[in-house]
C-alpha cells in the first residue's frame, strides 16, 4: 500500500545558554565581563524532493527534534547554531496543523521548502548586559526552546489527468497502454491497490502526466473499499478521464451515476473538473454494439480499447486540449488576482483573569520569562525591567491586580508587587 499520510511531532532545536564569565589576565585588575552568547538552535525544514516518492520513512520516524545550539563560553565566544534538519517528502505533499486541520503548506515542486518549526535563539552572555552603571552583571540568559508542533502530513499525487471507473473497467490497462508505467493488471477486481503514475508522449513534443486511481465503489466516499485512502489523490487533477466498461454487468450509465455521485460525496469541487468520457474494450462486440446508443446519451464518448490501441489517439488529444483550457483559466485568475498587502495589527499580550489571579499569554513576554534562570537574583531584576518597559505592570493594575496575586506566564508562577515607578 502507498504511504499517503502520516502523522509526526516536531521539536526544533533549543538555543544555547549565554555565558556568565569574567575576564581575568596576568597584570590587568578587574577584568570586566567577557561571557559569549549562546548559539540559536536549529530549524526544521520540509523540503519537497523528487527522489522521494511516498512518506514511508514518516510512518516509522514519527519524532523530529532539531539540533540544540552550543552554550557560550568565556572570552566572548559565542556557541555554535545549531544545524538545520531537512525532512524530504514527495512533490505533493500538504501539511496540516494536526489539532485544526489547518493546512499549513503545500510543497508541489521539487526544491520547495516550508519552515515547519523554529529553533529557539540562544541567550545572552552577561557581556551584552555591561552599563555605565552595572559593569559587573553576574548573571546570563538561558537558551530559548524551541517550537514545537504536531503536523498531519498527506500526499495527493499530482497528476494532470486522473483516470477513474468501477473495479476492472480497464483503467490500468489504458494505463499501460497510453504510457510506459507498468501497473499491475489482472482479471479481478481491485488488482490496483495503489495509484499509479505515467507519463502519455503526445506528437510535436507534448506530454500528459496521468494517475490511475485505483476503483471506486459504492459508498468511497463513506471509506468503504479503498475508501478516502485514494480519492485525494484525484483533488489535485486538472481533468478527470472517467472509463466505462462497455462489456461489463454494469449499465454504464449506472456506472457513470455511481462515479459522480461518490465524486460528489467526497468533495463538490471535483464534479466542478472537466470530465471526458471513454467506453472500453472496443474489441469485444457487446461493447461495439452498446456505444452507439450511448453516445447518443452521453453527447461525447470515446470508444477505445486499452488492449488494442484502438480510439487512444483521438482520447488523448482531446484531453489534451481541455488540461491546456484548464491551465489558461488558472493563469488568468492568478493574474486577475489582487495582490495588495493586508497587515494586521498583532497585540503583544493578553491579559486573562484567573481563580488566583492572572493568565499572561504573548510570545515577547513568554520568550523573556523562558530565558530567564529564576535562580539569579540580578536576572529576576532583569526580567522585572523587562516586563516594566513592555508596560505589563501598569496593564495588570488597570486589570486590578492586588499584592499577593499570582501571575501565570507560561510553566512559571509569579506573584505580583504593586509598581512603585
Amino acid at each position: 500500500m502507498l504511504a499517503d499520510h502520516a502523522r509526526i511531532k516536531v521539536t526544533a532545536g533549543a538555543g544555547g545558554n549565554g555565558c556568565c564569565s569574567f575576564r581575568r589576565e596576568k597584570y590587568v585588575p578587574r577584568g570586566g565581563p567577557d561571557g559569549g552568547d549562546g548559539g540559536r538552535g536549529g530549524d526544521i525544514v520540509m523540503e519537497a524532493d523528487a527522489r522521494v516518492n511516498a512518506l514511508m520513512e514518516l510512518r516509522y520516524h514519527s519524532t523530529w527534534r532539531g539540533e540544540k545550539g552550543e552554550h557560550g563560553r568565556g572570552k566572548n565566544q559565542h556557541g555554535k547554531h545549531g544545524g538545520e534538519t531537512v525532512i524530504r517528502v514527495p512533490p505533493g505533499t500538504v501539511i496540516h496543523d494536526y489539532a485544526t486541520g489547518e493546512v499549513l503548506a503545500e510543497l508541489l515542486t521539487p526544491g520547495e521548502r516550508y519552515l515547519a518549526v523554529r529553533g529557539g535563539s540562544g541567550g545572552k552572555g552577561n557581556a551584552r548586559f555591561a552599563t555605565a552603571t552595572n559593569r559587573t552583571p553576574r548573571f546570563a540568559e538561558k537558551g530559548e526552546p524551541g517550537e514545537e508542533a504536531e503536523l498531519f502530513i498527506e500526499l495527493k499525487l499530482i497528476a494532470e489527468v486522473g483516470i477513474t471507473g468501477l473495479p476492472n473497467a480497464g483503467k490500468s490497462s489504458l494505463l499501460a497502454r497510453v504510457t510506459r508505467a507498468a501497473p499491475k493488471i489482472g482479471d479481478y477486481p481491485f488488482t490496483t491497490v495503489a495509484p499509479n503514475l505515467g507519463v502519455a508522449e503526445l506528437p510535436d513534443a507534448r506530454s500528459l502526466t496521468f494517475a490511475d486511481i485505483p476503483g471506486i465503489i459504492e459508498g468511497a466516499a463513506e471509506g468503504k473499499g479503498l475508501g478516502h485512502d485514494f480519492l485525494r489523490h484525484i483533488e489535485r487533477t486538472k481533468v478527470l478521464l472517467i472509463l466505462l466498461d462497455g462489456a461489463g454487468d454494469v449499465d454504464p450509465l449506472a456506472a457513470r451515476d455511481l462515479l459522480l455521485d461518490e465524486l460528489g460525496e467526497y468533495s463538490p469541487e471535483l464534479l466542478e473538473k472537466p470530465r471526458v468520457y471513454a467506453l472500453n474494450k472496443a474489441d469485444l462486440p457487446e461493447s461495439r454494439a452498446r456505444y452507439p446508443e450511448l453516445r447518443a446519451e452521453f453527447g461525447e464518448l470515446f470508444l477505445v480499447s486499452a488492449a488494442t490501441g484502438e480510439g487512444t489517439a483521438e482520447l488523448l488529444e482531446d484531453v489534451w486540449r481541455q488540461t491546456r483550457a484548464v491551465e489558461e483559466d488558472d493563469a488568468s485568475a492568478v493574474d486577475a488576482e489582487a495582490t495588495a498587502e493586508s497587515y494586521a495589527y498583532e497585540v503583544p499580550y493578553t491579559i486573562e483573569r484567573t481563580p488566583d489571579g492572572f493568565r499572561v499569554e504573548g510570545k515577547g513576554v513568554l520568550r523573556a520569562v523562558r530565558m530567564t534562570d529564576f535562580e539569579n537574583r540580578q536576572a529576576v531584576a532583569h526580567l522585572q525591567h523587562k516586563l516594566r518597559r513592555m508596560g505589563l505592570f501598569k496593564a495588570l493594575k488597570r486589570q486590578g491586580a492586588k499584592q499577593g496575586h499570582v501571575i501565570h506566564i507560561g510553566d512559571e508562577e509569579l506573584e505580583y508587587e504593586p509598581d512603585e515607578r
